[in-house]
């Protein structure tokens, strides 16, 4: 394969310290999850990435079926701790898909297409539990 692109991230001090991006002038405040302090925290982030990656890999998959449809793509990131110092991420992916006039039962067999091309999709393949649903408006 060859690379298409390729970022850093760079974070000191972790989730209560500061992230910054080598190729961008994005910098941010890291906080740790519910401490009601301002910034981010890294599953905002994956939820955001996610997010911005599924719709894009829904608009491949629609251009291949020659489908039509408008859609938004909703992703909920889980961090969840066992015992001890056991954590784990999982995700709700969740699209909605609209101005068309695909069934539901179409739509959500594009959306699983998508997850099936989708880049964040198949890194967390076998390693987080994903769920993804549709419907259309």
């Amino acid at each position: 394969m060859k690379t298409l692109y390729s970022t850093k991230g760079t974070t000191t001090g972790g989730r209560a310290g500061s992230a910054s991006l080598a190729d961008s002038d994005l910098s941010i405040n890291m906080v740790p999850p519910g401490s009601g302090k301002e910034g981010n925290n890294p599953e905002q982030l994956f939820a955001m990435g996610y997010s911005a990656c599924f719709d894009s890999a829904l608009g491949a998959v629609k251009q291949m079926e020659k489908a039509k449809f408008d859609s938004t793509t909703e992703v909920e990131v889980d961090l969840m701790q066992g015992e001890g110092h056991d954590y784990k991420l999982a995700a709700k992916i969740h699209v909605i898909g609209k101005n068309t006039e695909l069934s539901a039962d179409e739509f959500q067999k594009l959306v699983e297409k998508a997850h099936q091309v989708c880049p964040y999709s198949k890194a967390t393949s076998g390693n987080i539990d994903v769920e993804v649903t549709s419907e259309v408006q």
